[in-house]
């Protein structure tokens, strides 16, 4: 009898191809040969996180009553300090009850929200280059996605003006991601201001990713819901992930009016479980420490970021300064695409980047490298491309 022929199904079929493969692949062969890579491909944060959630964590996961099951909408005392950290933060008032929703990291709630409000053939407007969950959760939930490219002239922010108005019709959300990975661009409220207003004329919901809300260098950034009026139309991802240095954690919040937190809480009620309770309160701890525990963070990055900048525009290259993040959004050579480029550097300096391709179709001209690495290490990474023949 014929074994029978696994078939994926058509929705994965349509997702791009992995465009970091072969980086990858070629990083890991490069390492087992023994050569000294530098690895600034990697959006992950090279120090632990701080004692004080570490301890925290080590008390409570003593407590036998949070092995059990936890609350799917979170514990109410994290939910509390959420409130609490936005009001002190931001100046919003959320009721803690029905706005906040504790997640288990920021991605899963945005890749669950698309199931909440869209609908199959309606548009979801995407930029472009983006986090690949934005894209891809679109299509997951049978969307059509319509593509708003991010252009250095336009400070890396979606040309709201140019968006068509047959796709403005049929579109039900938006996704937004302010500080911006990879381009590390920013928004600030008149922007916010614009989004909210379309998204009530057209009615389609806002999602901005506030993932590295914290991770600003020289001015805070906002909260898109400061905008009078935003609850009724955006909902906000917040992560600990960098701001604690807690990616391996897995612990975010949604924030927003509380229909669609709802909504929002209904899907993941129906495919994942609370986040583990000590992690919660671990969570909490640190919101409760925020104005101690990530200013250290913030400054450690920007060491790094003028460090590695200013070495790299003293080789010529014509480098945006972020405003935000820990990325450097780096335009390739003229002749190079993102992939020969990532290729080249890794084949000829040792050094990892990210090709702006795995982000987007119109990100081709650029490479990401993430400052997740030591200021010594990211100058030797500019030295060994400086003698490089670019």
């Amino acid at each position: 009898m014929a074994t029978p022929s696994f078939v994926k199904s058509e929705r994965l079929q349509k997702l791009p191809p992995y465009l970091f493969a072969e980086i990858d692949r070629k990083k890991k062969a490069a390492i087992a040969a023994g050569r000294d890579v530098i690895n600034l491909g990697v959006g992950d944060p090279d120090r632990p996180t701080p004692a004080p959630i570490i301890r925290s964590l080590q008390h409570h996961v003593e407590n036998p009553a949070f092995h059990q099951y936890a609350l799917d909408q979170g514990a109410p005392e994290l939910r509390e300090s959420i409130a609490a950290f936005c009001k002190a933060r931001y100046g919003i008032e959320l009721d803690p009850a029905s706005e906040i929703l504790p997640l288990i990291g920021s991605k899963e709630g945005i890749a669950h929200l698309p199931l909440a409000v869209l609908n199959p053939q309606e548009i979801s407007l995407v930029p472009d280059p983006c986090y690949p969950v934005y894209r891809s959760s679109s299509m997951f939930a049978g969307a059509d996605v319509y593509t708003m490219p991010l252009e250095r002239s336009h400070g890396f922010r979606p040309d709201l003006d140019a968006i068509p108005a047959d796709v403005l019709r049929l579109a039900r959300l938006m996704f937004l991601n302010y500080p911006n990975n990879p381009t590390g661009g920013t928004a600030d409220l008149p922007y916010f201001e614009r989004v909210v207003n379309l998204a009530r004329a057209h009615d389609f919901v806002v999602a901005q990713d506030a993932a590295y809300n914290e991770m600003y260098f020289d001015s805070p950034v906002p909260s898109i819901l400061q905008v009078p009026g935003a609850k009724d139309v955006a909902i906000e991802f917040h992560s600990l992930s960098k701001t604690f240095n807690m990616t391996g954690w897995r612990v975010g919040f949604a924030i927003g009016g509380a229909p669609l937190i709802a909504a929002l809480g209904q899907v993941k009620a129906n495919t994942d479980s609370g986040i583990f309770t000590a992690i919660q309160f671990a969570a909490k701890t640190a919101l409760d420490e925020y104005a101690t525990l990530t200013p250290p963070i913030r400054a450690l990055y920007k060491e790094r970021r003028d460090a590695f900048v200013g070495a790299l525009k003293k080789l010529g290259w014509d480098v945006p300064t972020p405003e935000a993040t820990f990325y450097v959004w780096i335009p390739c050579p003229a002749g190079y695409t993102s992939t020969e480029l990532c290729g080249r550097l890794l084949d000829e300096a040792n050094v990892v980047t990210t090709p702006g391709l795995g982000f987007g179709r119109t990100a081709d001209g650029y490479i990401r490298a993430a400052l997740t690495v030591e200021t010594p290490r990211l100058l030797e990474a500019v030295d060994r491309i400086g003698k490089l023949s670019l």
